[in-house]
């Protein structure tokens, strides 16, 4: 069963963050409290949205999202920031009904695009997406500013 979080769900899904960035082996890089995730799921004006899948009353996995905007199209869509199923749950349906559920979200709503990055070491996902038919952006790499670099630039007179 897919369903969308609530507020009790927030310790778990800080746990399953955790375990994802395990996987990822960057867990040494997570630094998101709860009251964050609390806050931005749940706070005044949520900015992420997450579901949660579930098998027989347990937390099989979830996926944790956020609204993008196409200037080109000229309507929103969804990046996926996080799709985790724990391991002993994967082959079971669950990543696949997650997926399922955001792109029902872009087809009710009218986006066009539901987005992700996947780590280029990860060959079982990336065959999971290029399965549901998801097709890798080559020409579009994804760049980040954050930490050090970040502050410098904001630090800059204009």
């Amino acid at each position: 069963m897919i369903r969308p979080a609530t507020p009790s769900d927030v310790p778990v899904i800080a746990m399953l963050i955790r375990e994802l960035a395990t996987y990822e082996k960057a867990e040494h890089e997570v630094r998101v409290t709860e009251e964050q995730l609390r806050t931005a799921l749940f706070g005044a004006a949520p900015a992420v949205f997450a579901h949660i899948a579930e098998h027989d009353g347990d937390v099989a996995g979830f996926a944790l999202w956020f609204l993008t905007f196409s200037t080109w199209k000229g309507v929103h869509g969804i990046y996926m920031e996080d799709l985790y199923v724990r391991p002993e749950h994967r082959g079971g349906g669950y990543g696949r009904a997650l997926m399922g559920e955001l792109a029902g979200i872009c087809a009710e709503r009218g986006y066009e695009r539901l987005e992700w990055a996947v780590l280029d070491w990860n060959e079982p996902a990336i065959g999971f997406y290029e399965n549901l038919g998801a097709v890798r952006q080559e020409e579009w790499p994804h760049y980040r500013l954050s930490d050090a670099p970040l502050r410098r630039l904001a630090d800059r007179p204009s």
